[in-house]
């Protein structure tokens, strides 16, 4: 476990009065994703893939056909950001843009064979290291946390 100076965050620290850290969601959602993420993220770097790529592939195997807008508040990225990627991987041949029919300065972005079937290996990998990580917890509390994180993020969405 993490330490800090003598004292520990995890699970008996969050009963201290003393450590602010060890209770603040901010810091446990973000450190939980950092332990987390951090460990998924080592398996594309050792296979060459990139978490950029990795974010917006994942994203487009959910919901092909995306504008730019849409992934990057998916994907986690500004929209500069999020266009630079789009232009990398269509250059790679994972995804192409296509313009709307009805609407000539709008494009929506859509995931190519060749991205797909990268995707889908990817999937298969981060789906076994969600059950690793996750393999103390019941299915009933996974089901629970994902509930309350869903409900965090829409309600913080919404606040926006």
């Amino acid at each position: 476990m993490p330490k800090t100076g003598s004292k520990s965050i995890g699970k008996d620290a969050a009963t201290s009065d003393a450590l602010f850290i060890a209770d603040y969601l901010p810091y446990l959602l973000a450190h939980a994703s950092h332990l987390i993420s951090g460990q998924f993220h080592d398996h594309l770097r050792a296979r060459g893939i990139s978490v950029s790529t990795w974010r917006l592939l994942a994203t487009l195997s959910d919901g092909d056909g995306m504008t730019v807008g849409e992934l990057a508040r998916i994907g986690l990225y500004n929209q500069p950001t999020t266009t630079k990627i789009i232009d990398r991987l269509e250059e790679a041949g994972l995804v192409e843009r296509r313009q709307d029919e009805k609407d000539r300065r709008k494009a929506f972005v859509f995931i190519t064979a060749e991205g797909r079937a990268m995707v889908d290996d990817l999937l298969g990998a981060a789906k076994a290291h969600e059950a690793r990580v996750t393999a103390s917890y019941t299915p009933e509390e996974m089901v629970t946390l994902k509930r309350v994180l869903r409900t965090l993020i829409s309600r913080l969405e919404d606040d926006a």
